[in-house]
């Protein structure tokens, strides 16, 4: 009788701790219906690549790649028609957080055609960074996967934004006109336009006039010697002159006087204004100008 009660307490016990916890005793099946349920603490926890992305520094570093950048070494990075792949690069492939990247965009690489940015800020080059780092190499890479069409804007819209923002140097009936003619893809035709060499420049087809950037010295004697940038850094500054000929400057400070003319600055200006929507719209606008 002792043994028979003894087992009955043990039993209960057991079904008592099985109700609790929602799981059997070792050994035995849990019921169907005591599976716990699954909340947001139970679900797998976010990658911590995923966590450790800043997406407005993502969207800033998209921004400023493709103004900067994706005119000689392509939108995804992939290599252009004068830029190698970016993807493949050591210099790509041994940064972190952007400080290999760092000189070499700083410094230029002008034996291959590389001009200096000192005009970036050490920021604003880690925000480019941290977009190449977001491309995936892959084979089963998803941005290989284009869509049917970008032309998903409002060309009213995109209208009304041009005569806003962009009438004051361009005009649909002038150097714009036709437009969409010339770039029968609209995403060809969106990247000149946001890196502004739709009517010419870097980054345009190989029989439009480029646009250098130009450098005005004026030394202390009151000389001024104006040619096409080839090197600008904190110690020293190069220009390539009409001869051919190349004259460098050592720098000391504000000695002597560099003056910088970018044909782009402008557009380099509005790239932190643009939103997706407006670049979408102005985009539908433009594939108008036939």
């Amino acid at each position: 009788m002792r043994r028979r009660q003894l087992t009955f307490i043990v039993a209960a016990a057991l079904s008592f701790a099985v109700e609790v916890s929602g799981h059997a005793p070792p050994g035995q099946a849990s019921p169907p219906d005591a599976q716990p349920e699954t909340t947001t603490a139970t679900r797998a926890p976010q990658s911590p690549a995923a966590a450790r992305i800043d997406s407005a520094a993502l969207e800033r570093g998209q921004g400023l790649y493709t103004v900067n950048c994706a005119s000689c070494h392509g939108s995804g990075a992939r290599g252009g028609e004068t830029g190698p792949n970016l993807l493949r690069s050591p210099f790509l492939l041994d940064d972190q957080n952007g400080e290999t990247l760092l000189s070499v965009i700083r410094a230029g690489r002008p034996d291959r055609g590389m001009p200096a940015r000192p005009d970036l800020s050490e920021s604003q080059i880690k925000e480019i960074a941290v977009f190449l780092h977001s491309l995936r190499t892959t084979g089963r890479d998803p941005g290989r996967n284009r869509p049917a069409t970008i032309v998903t804007g409002d060309a009213a819209a995109g209208r009304t934004y041009f005569a806003a923002t962009c009438a004051r140097c361009h005009s649909a009936t002038a150097d714009l006109r036709g437009i969409a003619s010339k770039y029968a893809d609209p995403r060809q035709l969106q990247q000149v336009w946001l890196v502004g060499t739709a009517a010419g420049g870097r980054g345009a087809p190989a029989n439009a006039q480029r646009r250098a950037i130009t450098i005005t010295v004026t030394l202390p004697s009151g000389e001024t010697v104006e040619g096409a940038q080839a090197r600008l850094d904190d110690f020293t500054v190069s220009l390539l002159l009409p001869d051919g000929s190349t004259r460098t400057f050592l720098r000391n400070g504000d000695v002597p006087k560099v003056d910088v003319h970018d044909p782009l600055q402008a557009h380099r200006d509005l790239v932190p204004t643009y939103t997706d929507r407006a670049i979408h719209d102005v985009t539908a606008y433009l594939v108008t100008l036939k």
